[in-house]
């Protein structure tokens, strides 16, 4: 049988699952240094493993939050209703992110397929394009022109990217074929868009622009595409390359219980600290308030600033945040960082991102039309307004939940002037063209919840979208972990985060990042790796990401 793909590479080939979950644990640090505290600037999934893991190697994060422990994995409860949880960021996690998922394992978290377009979870996929309807339990109920765009994508990559040579290599972990295939597409495209990609393939060039529409407004895996036209095809290939795209999860009664489990959770194995220590313990339960500054001190430490001006000195710090806020929200010390890397920080280029929910008093779509013998409601993709619809279903007794509308760039932008009311109201009249028969506000109970991610002064966007030319900038951001050929004024300062990974909008890509972190932080301090379980810093002279002059 043949392995699994993974989130391994193509940039940076290291094995980060087997790493972690090594019995020899990530490293070990000099006994003068056990108890010395580390800065940890958020408390989304990717501080959070950052500080856990640091925590086990005897350190003592200091986590700071200016908002609330989860960041992007934010599962919003409906009031009045215990457990219905409104999925307003990361709500779906690919089986390929085997990192992530020990996280969820550690925890004993309950998954379950995410009901995505054509899949067996949704049941059913209503596609509805330039006003027909086309209802579908499989991919083989839709007419020709859907199998013609599925062909063509699939032949427009194997021609042109190597794609099942490249993917059998990462099955195969093979990092010398991976560089070998991948590093010379680096240089091909890094000025490559994804519509380019799409506009100029053989397959699609020779079907015409409608196939390409089609592409773009319902496309395959999670849906469509063309919000993502304007960013790298490099961005779009690692996706596809790594099947973040497909086979993906929920976490079942919300995606934040994974970074407030881990706040509690107390490992078996710790170095320092007596047995049942977690993070929230050395904490006294709360975490710190948000950060506004951070300076270089005389003696080579960092100096953290928090809003009330409380002031703490510290050996280490990893910032987690949204990379605008180190201009934007913090007064960042400008010599922490190279004008080169300050230059990739701020030319971080992010993507809006709307969802609004409902919850309903049942999965009434789940019932089947007697006429048609379809359901009565089905996952849909659209032109409309509301192009991203998501239905979900909580077990019987229980209140269910439709997203009404997940939206992307211009189309979120739409939505960020309205009230949710608004929105609500123009979803449900949108769904109201494409189901007629079907009341669904008779269904809807309580209030509805929305987000828009750009209009938060601590997210300023839901996640990065790099554009052609941005490969250096993403490179940068990547191996700033990286630190023995620094400048000592900018070492002890360490970035992680999705925004930061190769795979933005993914939590594979914040926990990646993450541990990065800590093998930089150990690193400063003077510590190591095991012999028999080297970090990625300690294999980054041969897996070190391509360099582009």
């Amino acid at each position: 049988m043949s392995a699994p793909v993974t989130v391994f590479g193509p940039d940076f080939p290291f094995a980060y699952d087997d790493w972690v979950a090594h019995p020899a644990g990530l490293g070990q640090l000099p006994a003068d240094k056990m108890g010395a505290e580390v800065a940890i600037i958020g408390a989304g999934v990717s501080g959070l493993v950052s500080a856990l893991e640091l925590m086990k190697l005897g350190l003592r994060p200091v986590v700071y939050e200016t908002g609330r422990i989860g960041g992007r994995l934010r599962s919003e409860e409906f009031p009045n209703a215990q457990g219905i949880v409104a999925e307003l960021g990361g709500m779906r996690f690919p089986v390929s992110a085997t990192t992530f998922n020990h996280y969820v394992n550690l925890l004993g978290l309950q998954t379950r397929p995410f009901p995505n377009p054509l899949t067996e979870a949704a049941g059913s996929t209503v596609i509805d394009l330039a006003g027909e309807r086309h209802y579908a339990e499989s991919a083989d109920d839709l007419p020709e022109i859907f199998r013609e765009v599925s062909a063509a994508w699939q032949e427009a990559l194997e021609s042109q990217a190597h794609f099942v040579e490249l993917q059998q290599a990462i099955r195969d972990r093979d990092s010398v074929r991976i560089k070998a295939l991948w590093d010379p597409l680096v240089h091909e495209w890094d000025d490559r868009t994804f519509y380019d990609f799409i506009a100029t393939a053989p397959s699609f060039k020779k079907l015409g622009f409608r196939h390409r529409e089609i592409f773009g407004q319902v496309g395959f895996g999670s849906g469509g595409w063309d919000s993502d036209f304007r960013n790298s095809m490099l961005e779009i290939l690692r996706v596809v390359l790594t099947d973040c795209d497909n086979d993906q999860q929920l976490i079942v009664g919300g995606a934040e219980q994974l970074p407030r489990g881990l706040w509690e959770y107390q490992p078996d194995k710790l170095q320092h600290w007596p047995k049942g220590t977690s993070l929230s313990s050395l904490h006294g339960g709360a975490t710190r308030s948000g950060v506004a500054k951070i300076v270089r001190n005389s003696d080579g430490t960092i100096g953290v600033i928090d809003q009330y001006e409380n002031y703490r000195s510290y050996a280490a710090v990893i910032a987690t945040c949204q990379s605008w806020l180190l201009t934007t929200g913090i007064d960042t010390d400008e010599s922490l960082f190279s004008h080169a890397d300050w230059m990739a920080l701020d030319r971080t280029s992010y993507m809006q991102s709307s969802k609004t929910f409902v919850m309903v008093d049942r999965p009434f779509w789940k019932e089947k039309d007697p006429k048609t013998n379809q359901h009565r409601m089905s996952m849909t993709l659209t032109d409309r307004l509301t192009r991203g619809t998501y239905l979900f279903d909580n077990g019987e007794g229980n209140p269910a939940v439709i997203c009404l509308t997940y939206t992307w760039m211009a189309d979120a932008l739409k939505m960020l002037p309205l009230s949710v009311e608004r929105r609500v109201e123009l979803s449900l009249k949108a769904l109201g063209h494409i189901y007629p028969e079907v009341d669904i506000r008779s269904h809807i109970v309580g209030k509805p919840i929305t987000i828009s991610w750009e209009d938060d002064e601590n997210f300023l966007g839901a996640f990065k979208g790099a554009l052609p030319g941005h490969y250096r900038y993403n490179r940068r951001m990547y191996t700033h972990f990286y630190q023995r050929d620094m400048a000592p004024a900018q070492r002890g300062i360490f970035i992680a985060g999705d925004d930061v990974s190769w795979t933005p909008g993914w939590a594979e890509g914040a926990v990646q990042t993450a541990l990065n972190a800590v093998w930089g932080v150990v690193d400063h301090l003077g510590g190591d790796c095991v012999a028999d379980n080297p970090g990625p810093g300690d294999q980054f002279e041969t897996l070190n990401p391509i360099t582009l002059v």
